[in-house]
C-alpha cells in the first residue's frame, strides 16, 4: 500500500516520508502554495477597497451586504447641507446684520425684505418678528456668516438681505422735532452709524449727507446705528453747499459745529427748524460749508481736551439744543 494514495488524498498525504515524489506529488505540494498566494493577493485587494476615504455600511435590508458611500471631508459636519448662497452686496442689495439692526428692519416696514439668514439660536430670539415680517429664516452657522461678512463683522448670528431704503429729497422731510443733521463728508461708517443712532434717540427729522465721500447705509454703519437707520430719513445730495442754501430757504437756522468758533452753543439763541452741520473727521467743516451756515458754534469743554469725536460731539450738541429749544 505504500506506493498508492487513497482516493481524495495526494501522494504526500499518504506517504509523508517519500523523498523522491512523483510528478503528481509535486503538483499536489505546489497547490497549497499557489492557493495561499492567491488568498494573500485577494486579501490585499479587499483591504485597499475598504481603506479611507470610503467606508463600508450595511444596506437597508439588514443582510450586511455592503454599499459604499463617500465620507465627509475633513472639518465638515456630515449632517450639514451645502454651504448657503448669499447675494452679493454690490448688486443693489442692502446687507444688514446684528440683532438690533435686523430687528428694527423687520419691524419698520420701510423696505422690501428678501432673505434672512440666522443661526438656530438667533432665529429663536427673533422668532416673533421674523414671523410677523412673513419670512422663513435660512438656518446657517456662525462660520458661514463670518466667511460672507468678514471676520471683523459682529453679526450676532443673524443677517438680512433687503432692498435699500427709498431715496429722499430735502422736500420729503417731514418736520416733527424741527432738527436736521447735516454731515460734511464724514466717511467712517462707525461714526456715521453712531450719529444716526443718536439722531434716532433725539427724534431728529432727517440726516443729510453727500452722495460721495459718505458710507453706504448698510453693513457696519447700520450695525453701529443699532436700528436707527429705520427711524431717521436719509437724504443724499450732490452739492452740500447748495443743499444748505435750500435748507435756509426752507426757514432752517443753520449752525456749523466748530471747536474754534467764537460763539458757544450754550449761549446761542436758537429756534426751530434747525440744521446742525457736522464736519468730517480731522478736517472739520469745509470752506463752502462754513460760509453756508448762519453761525459757527463751539462746545465748551471744561477739561484739558477741547475737542471730541464727531459722534460724541453730536450727542453733546443735541443735548444742549434739546434743553434750549424746550424752554
Amino acid at each position: 500500500m505504500q506506493g498508492y494514495a487513497l482516493r481524495g488524498q495526494s501522494w504526500c498525504d499518504r506517504n509523508k516520508a517519500c523523498l523522491q515524489p512523483c510528478r503528481a506529488c509535486q503538483v499536489s505540494r505546489n497547490k497549497p502554495k499557489r492557493s495561499a498566494a492567491k488568498t494573500r493577493a485577494s486579501s490585499k485587494h479587499e483591504k485597499a477597497l475598504d481603506s479611507p476615504p470610503r467606508q463600508i455600511l450595511a444596506d437597508r435590508t439588514g443582510r450586511g451586504e455592503p454599499h459604499r458611500v463617500a465620507t465627509a471631508k475633513q472639518g465638515q459636519n456630515p449632517k450639514q447641507g451645502p454651504p448657503p448662497v448669499f447675494r452679493r452686496a454690490d448688486s443693489g442689495i442692502a446687507i444688514l446684520y446684528g440683532t438690533h439692526a435686523v430687528q428694527e428692519a423687520l419691524r419698520g416696514k420701510r423696505r422690501k425684505l428678501l432673505d434672512l439668514y440666522a443661526t438656530e439660536a438667533a432665529a429663536q430670539r427673533l422668532e416673533g418678528d421674523i414671523a410677523s415680517a412673513g419670512l422663513s429664516p435660512r438656518i446657517v452657522t456662525a462660520a458661514d456668516l463670518a466667511r460672507h461678512l468678514g471676520a471683523g463683522a459682529v453679526h450676532q448670528g443673524i443677517m438680512l438681505e433687503a432692498l435699500p431704503l427709498e431715496a429722499l429729497d430735502l422736500s420729503d422731510i417731514v418736520p416733527q422735532s424741527g432738527i436736521v443733521l447735516v454731515l460734511d463728508q464724514i466717511t467712517d461708517p462707525h461714526n456715521v452709524g453712531a450719529i444716526l443712532r443718536t439722531a434716532a434717540a433725539f427724534g431728529a427729522d432727517a440726516l443729510v449727507m453727500t452722495e460721495r465721500h459718505a458710507p453706504d447705509m448698510a453693513g457696519a454703519a447700520a450695525k453701529a446705528a443699532s436700528g436707527g437707520l429705520e427711524h431717521v430719513a436719509i437724504v443724499r445730495v450732490v452739492n452740500l453747499a447748495r443743499a444748505l442754501g435750500q435748507l435756509g430757504a426752507m426757514g432752517y437756522l443753520r449752525l456749523g459745529l466748530d471747536s474754534e468758533a467764537e460763539t458757544s452753543l450754550a449761549g446761542m439763541d436758537v429756534r426751530r427748524p434747525l440744521a446742525l452741520v457736522l464736519g468730517g473727521e480731522g478736517k472739520g467743516l469745509r470752506r463752502l460749508s462754513r460760509e453756508s451756515c448762519d453761525a459757527l458754534v463751539r462746545l465748551d469743554m471744561p477739561g484739558a481736551i477741547k475737542s471730541l469725536n464727531v459722534s460724541n460731539a453730536c450727542a453733546v450738541a443735541l443735548t444742549i439744543l434739546q434743553g434750549r429749544l424746550t424752554r
